[in-house]
C-alpha cells in the first residue's frame, strides 16, 4: 500500500500507530534539542523541561520522555490558555507565544513557555509547545524571603513574541533587563523557540510522508484509544474512597498537614484535597495546575503503567481543591518553591491507594528534590557586579516497593537526573569536597529503602558565599510500609555543628563547609525477612554498618563478609 495517497479519513490501524510513534519520535527530538542548547545548566545537565505536539484543538498527542512531570503534565493545559488568549484564526505561521503565568504555565515564574502553531501547506495543524526552567528570572535574591508572587521576578502574561516570523526585540529588551543573567536568559528563550521550530520542521515532515492533510484523524485516534486503555485499568481496580495525609516540615509558622480522599469509579479517579492546610505567607504555596500535574503522575505510575501520556489519557484523572488551601493556591501568592510540597504529593496519593493496592505501592520516598543553591563573588575581595549564582540538583532515596529495594539517589518522583559535581565547580568558586551515599540511611525492611547522599562544599576564596535551602524530610523523614522502617531524615548545616531549618537562606563563613545529608527513603516489610545474601551484599557495599546487620538484621558477626 502506498501510504502518500492514503487519504486522513481512511489511515488504517497500523497506518495510524506507526505514525504515533513517529510523533514521539518528533518530541524526543525536540526535547533533544532543548536540552542540548539550553544556557540552564539545570535544564541542560538535569532535564528540567518538557516538550509535546498537540493537535489544532490544543490537545496534546505525544511528550517526550525527556522532563519532569510537573512540566510536562501542567504544559498539558497551557496551549489551550494560548488559545484562549489568541484564538487559532488570528494565528499566522511565524507566531510564537511566550509566558511565565504560574496559573496557566508550571506553577512558577522561574519557568518559561514557549508555543508555537505548525503550519502545513498553509494550514494551522497543530502546537509544538515546550517549557523549562530558567536560572534567574529576577525578583528577590533570597528564595525564601518573597511574600507575593511580584517579588518572585518578572510576571511574563500569554504574549507574542514573534509575529510572522518577526521577533519583538522589545519584549526580549525587557526580559533581558530584568535578570541578573541576561545572557543566559535570553539565551534559553532562543533555545526554547528553537526546539519548537525544530519539531515542526520534523511533523510537517511526516506529514508530508505519510500524505496527510492534517492531524484530526489520528489525533481522534490517539487520545480515543489512550482514554479508553486507562479507563480499562481503572475498572479492575477495587471501587471505593480511600483516605490519605502526610505532614510534612512545613515554613518557619510550623508543620503543614495535606489531606487527600482518593475516589475509584467506573469513569475514572478523582483526587480531592479538601481538609488540607490553607495557604501560607512563605513561597510554597502550589497552584492547581502543579498539583494536578503530581497528581496525575503518582496514578499514571501506580496504575496506567506504560499508556503513553497524552489528553486522553490524562483526562479520566481528575483533582480538587478548595480554593486558597497549599495545594490551590491564588494569586498573587508567592510560588516561587512550589516544588518543596508539590514533589511530595505522590507520596500522599500512594497513602490512599497503598489501601487498594497494597501490592504494587512503595514506601514513603525523599520526594522533594535537595537543590545545592549558592551564590557568591568570583573574587577576592568581593565585588558585587562579579558574582556567581549557580544550582545543582542532589537527591535522595526511593521507598521500597514490596518486592524491590528502592533506589538509591534518585530523583523521583521528579525524574530528573543529579548535577555533575565538575559542572557545578566550574561554574563557582566551590568545591565539592564529598559526595557519596549515606550508610544506614534507607529504612530497614524486607526491601531497603533507597540510600540518601551526604555532601560536603567549601570556597577556594577567602569570601563568604549564601546557600539557599529549601528541603523537605528533615523533620518528618519517609515512612517505612508493612513493618518497615522509615529512613534517615536530612539536615543540613555547617562542618562546624551549626543546623538550619529546612527552608531559610544563611551565609557560609569563609573557611567554613556545608554540610548536607540527603534524606533516605522508607523500608518495606519486616526487617527479619529479610533475604540473608542481601544483608551481606549491603554490608560488604557498605549501605549498611555492622551495627545495623546485626542489631536489626539479626546478622552474626561470623556472617559477615570479610574485607
Amino acid at each position: 500500500m502506498n501510504m502518500r495517497s492514503t487519504p486522513t479519513q481512511g489511515l488504517s490501524l497500523i497506518d495510524r500507530q506507526v505514525m504515533w510513534n513517529r510523533l514521539l519520535a518528533v518530541v524526543e527530538e525536540q526535547a533533544q534539542v532543548c536540552q542540548r542548547t539550553a544556557f540552564s545548566t539545570i535544564v541542560r545537565e538535569s532535564g528540567d523541561l518538557a516538550a509535546g505536539v498537540f493537535d489544532a484543538q490544543g490537545r496534546m498527542l505525544a511528550q517526550a520522555v525527556t522532563g519532569t512531570p510537573g512540566h510536562i503534565n501542567s504544559m498539558a493545559l497551557a496551549v489551550g490558555h494560548v488559545i484562549d488568549a489568541y484564538p487559532v484564526e488570528t494565528m499566522q505561521e511565524g507566531d510564537v507565544y511566550i509566558h511565565n503565568d504560574p496559573w496557566m504555565g508550571t506553577g512558577h515564574l522561574n519557568d518559561i513557555s514557549i508555543t508555537t502553531p505548525c503550519f502545513h501547506d498553509g494550514q494551522l495543524v497543530g502546537f509544538l509547545a515546550c517549557n523549562s526552567h530558567i536560572m534567574d528570572i529576577g525578583g528577590v535574591v533570597d528564595r525564601s524571603a518573597s511574600r507575593d508572587v511580584f517579588m518572585e521576578g518578572l510576571y511574563l502574561p500569554i504574549l507574542k513574541l514573534v509575529d510572522a516570523g518577526r521577533v519583538d526585540e522589545s519584549l526580549i529588551a525587557v526580559i533581558r533587563a530584568n535578570t541578573r543573567q541576561p545572557v543566559e536568559t535570553v539565551g534559553d528563550v532562543y533555545s526554547l523557540m528553537n526546539c519548537n521550530a525544530i519539531g515542526c520542521a520534523r511533523l510537517t515532515e511526516m506529514m508530508t510522508e505519510f500524505g496527510l492533510s492534517d492531524l484530526q484523524a489520528l489525533a481522534d485516534h490517539i487520545i480515543d484509544t489512550s482514554r479508553a486503555a486507562v479507563l480499562e485499568k481503572i475498572r479492575a481496580l477495587p471501587r471505593g474512597t480511600f483516605s490519605g495525609e502526610l505532614t510534612l516540615d512545613g515554613t518557619q509558622e510550623g508543620p503543614i498537614t495535606l489531606k487527600a480522599a482518593l475516589t475509584i469509579s467506573d469513569s475514572g479517579i478523582h483526587v480531592d484535597y479538601t481538609g488540607s492546610a490553607p495557604m501560607t505567607k512563605y513561597n510554597f504555596n502550589v497552584p492547581l495546575c502543579y498539583t494536578l500535574a503530581y497528581t496525575s503522575y503518582a496514578l499514571g505510575v501506580a496504575i496506567v503503567g506504560d499508556i503513553p501520556n497524552n489528553a486522553g489519557s490524562l483526562e479520566p484523572r481528575t483533582v480538587s481543591a478548595p480554593e486558597g488551601c497549599i495545594l490551590n493556591a491564588l494569586k498573587p501568592a508567592p510560588v516561587v518553591s512550589r516544588s518543596q510540597v508539590g514533589l511530595m504529593l505522590p507520596d500522599l496519593v500512594f497513602n490512599c491507594l497503598r489501601k487498594a493496592l497494597p501490592e504494587r505501592i512503595p514506601a514513603e520516598s525523599t520526594c522533594a528534590l535537595y537543590h545545592v543553591n549558592v551564590m557568591g563573588p568570583r573574587s577576592s575581595p568581593a565585588q558585587i557586579w562579579n558574582r556567581f549564582r549557580v544550582q545543582t540538583i542532589t537527591t535522595g532515596g526511593m521507598g521500597a516497593l514490596p518486592y524491590r529495594d528502592g533506589m538509591s539517589a534518585t530523583g523521583f518522583p521528579s525524574g530528573v537526573r543529579g548535577g555533575p559535581v565538575e559542572i557545578f565547580e566550574s561554574m563557582s568558586t566551590l568545591v565539592v569536597w564529598k559526595k557519596e551515599l549515606r550508610p544506614d540511611s534507607g529504612g530497614a525492611g524486607t526491601f531497603r529503602g533507597g540510600l540518601g547522599q551526604l555532601i560536603e562544599i567549601g570556597n577556594t576564596l577567602p569570601e563568604p558565599f549564601q546557600y539557599f535551602a529549601g528541603y523537605e524530610r528533615i523533620d518528618y523523614p519517609a515512612r517505612g510500609a508493612a513493618l518497615g522502617g522509615d529512613g534517615a531524615a536530612g539536615a543540613v548545616g555547617l562542618a562546624s555543628g551549626r543546623r538550619f531549618h529546612s527552608k531559610q537562606s544563611f551565609e557560609v563563613p569563609p573557611g567554613e563547609r556545608v554540610i548536607l545529608h540527603c534524606p533516605g527513603g522508607g523500608g518495606q516489610g519486616d526487617p527479619a525477612l529479610r533475604d540473608r545474601a542481601a544483608v551481606q551484599r549491603d554490608l560488604a557495599c557498605g549501605y549498611i554498618s555492622a551495627e545495623a546487620a546485626q542489631e536489626i538484621y539479626h546478622l552474626p558477626p561470623e556472617e559477615a563478609p570479610h574485607a
